[in-house]
């Protein structure tokens, strides 16, 4: 009989953020950590990876440049071991592919020792005798179950892609999520026409990539639901809105002016990369000069409120939101890009009772990223939107969340936290909670 192994921490899912805290942990001999991921491998978005896709934060939001510039896990180390770091070099660029964001971190996956893949947790218990949370996890290709304690858990399970009730995933053939995208590529490719919803830079990618088949005679909608298709915002200056000190500074409002801010704040986190929508422009100009390209549609202050199956084809019912007039739209292929949002995993049920939450049922995330009772034992990572602001999905962040997760874990500063990076001051000085470096 297997006797279960106890752990310092037990960490669930392996995306970017517990990748990067499995990382950031790998030299910390004190602290012994085990994470665990349903999927067979590390693989970040593949229904989107476009060659040409760039991740929209320079390389230096790695696993963990940010919280240690000279660890072995760093992107310039796995260029440098890839032999790549001089074409890199010339390059000349901060913003990295997306693909080669994803080959970094399987790299990375493959050396931590921490990382163990097929394995799903299934069940999470608390037992008060030994204080210890008890984590059954089973192996998804061999079917072998196993029993694992931890003394503190940090849930990296990440946010799923979200469509609307009336997508009906499942029964209606054609329309997706942009998550999908390449897994449809080549049937999408046969289409007479196809329509793309959404207003963020998903949609904005598979619009660019779909205007070489519209050149070719293929009906190209792309509808939003925003007066405009807009930009991220990307000066200097907003770029300190995501500074450790401004995250204070959001975590130190009420719930509802956090809410009410939030709505406010699309441009800095939902918005399309200022080159992508220029490049769209140029095409649509190049293929304006000598086609009538009438076929392609670009709608904003469009809302979609329903699809209607046709058996061969789809009715768009819609609605042009500043003139509140319905019109429909008929197309053989949806795509949507609505999104993603966190869902809570079922195995959180077995011990609901440790977890602080708000009257909307939301968690009541900690500053220290902690939702459990005593504010130390559970840890979460991109699930805490409506306590720490829009820098919660950055992937510049990470490293700095991790280090703040790492220190309230160890009692200790294994990584040094800056407290303030930013030029501006964002609020009265005694209004903003001091933030322990552990």
């Amino acid at each position: 009989m297997n006797i279960p192994h106890t752990y310092d921490i037990i960490g669930i899912g392996i995306g970017p953020f517990n990748l990067s805290l499995a990382a950031l942990l790998q030299p910390v001999s004190r602290i012994n950590a085990v994470f665990f991921d349903q999927a067979p491998g590390f693989d970040w978005h593949p229904g989107l990876m476009l060659n040409n896709a760039t991740l929209q934060v320079p390389f230096m939001a790695d696993l963990v440049t940010m919280a240690d510039p000279t660890s072995e896990y760093s992107f310039l180390n796995y260029m440098k071991q890839s032999g790549r770091l001089y074409k890199f070099y010339i390059r000349e660029d901060f913003f990295i592919l997306r693909k080669e964001y994803n080959a970094y971190c399987k790299w990375a996956a493959e050396r931590l020792s921490s990382c163990r893949f097929s394995h799903k947790v299934t069940t999470i218990q608390y037992e008060p005798d030994r204080q210890l949370y008890a984590v059954s996890t089973v192996h998804t290709l061999t079917g072998k179950t196993e029993l694992h304690y931890a003394r503190k858990l940090v849930l990296g399970t990440g946010t799923q892609p979200y469509l609307p009730a009336f997508a009906k995933k499942g029964i209606l053939p054609d329309v997706i999520h942009t998550s999908e995208y390449l897994n449809y590529k080549d049937k999408i490719g046969g289409k007479r026409s196809v329509t793309v919803i959404g207003s963020g830079q998903s949609a904005a990618e598979v619009f660019a990539d779909l205007l070489p088949l519209a050149e070719n005679g293929m009906q190209l909608n792309w509808f939003t639901r925003p007066d405009r298709f807009f930009p991220m915002e990307y000066s200097k200056l907003t770029l300190e809105l995501t500074s450790p000190e401004y995250v204070d500074y959001f975590y130190s409002m009420s719930a509802e002016s956090r809410q009410e801010l939030l709505a406010r704040q699309n441009p800095l986190f939902k918005g399309i990369n200022y080159d992508l929508i220029n490049q769209i422009f140029d095409a649509l100009y190049e293929m304006s000069v000598d086609k009538d390209i009438s076929h392609i549609q670009l709608r904003p202050n469009v809302q979609l409120n329903d699809i209607v199956y046709n058996g061969n084809s789809y009715t768009l019912d819609m609605t042009q939101v500043q003139q509140q007039q319905s019109f429909t739209q008929e197309t053989d292929f949806v795509v949507l890009a609505t999104g993603y949002k966190y869902r809570e995993p079922a195995f959180l049920e077995g011990i609901s009772e440790r977890i602080m939450r708000r009257e909307d049922q939301l968690f009541d995330v900690q500053r220290n990223y902690a939702i459990d009772l005593h504010g130390d034992e559970i840890f979460v990572q991109n699930a805490e939107l409506h306590t720490h602001g829009f820098v919660t999905p950055d992937l510049g962040m990470g490293a700095y969340r991790n280090s703040c997760i790492i220190n309230a874990i160890a009692g200790e500063e294994i990584y040094h936290v800056e407290k303030r990076i930013a030029f501006q001051q964002f609020g009265v000085a005694a209004s903003i909670p001091a933030v322990a470096a552990i």
